[in-house]
């Protein structure tokens, strides 16, 4: 499976994470908005976000999600622990600024980005915080459902 594929939809772009994606992406997480669901509350401040950036460049499996009207990114996700043994992918770690709130682009996003683990895999799961209640629901309505935990947090399974 392509962990960094090139996808592209009506309003999105799905691409490869770049490290000069950072400053474009900062200005977007640096909204505390952002994360007052994720157990990270702090990730809108630059030295926490960095951290979190560096990890998603480091993964191998991070994507930039970007507005094809603008051509800036607006967020980005992951795919992580691909098992071809398991015919499984995680997708998670997504964030989107506040101005694409509301499911219209997340609802895209998530097509996307299970479209193309689909073309692979038999199960995508998602590792959900507790606390996180919107993307609870987002992945609720794409029809997942919560099958248990995993690494302290709440997991859901789509099967293709």
């Amino acid at each position: 499976m392509n962990l960094q594929p090139t996808v592209c939809g009506e309003l999105l772009e799905l691409r490869p994470l770049l490290a000069e994606d950072f400053d474009a992406l900062y200005a977007v997480a640096s909204d505390p908005l952002v994360w007052e669901q994720h157990p990270e509350h702090d990730r809108w401040r630059k030295e926490i976000f960095r951290g979190y950036f560096d990890e998603q460049l480091a993964s191998g499996g991070g994507l930039a999600v970007v507005d094809r009207a603008t051509r800036v990114p607006i967020g980005s996700s992951r795919y992580h622990d691909y098992s071809a043994e398991r015919r499984e992918v995680e997708v998670g770690w997504t964030f989107l600024g506040r101005a694409y709130w509301g499911g219209t682009y997340n609802r895209e996003l998530k097509r996307l980005m299970l479209g193309h683990a689909f073309e692979s895999v038999d199960r995508v799961v998602f590792c959900i915080a507790h606390e996180n209640i919107r993307s609870q629901r987002s992945v609720e309505k794409l029809g997942a459902r919560r099958v248990g935990e995993r690494r302290g947090m709440l997991l859901y399974e789509l099967r293709g």
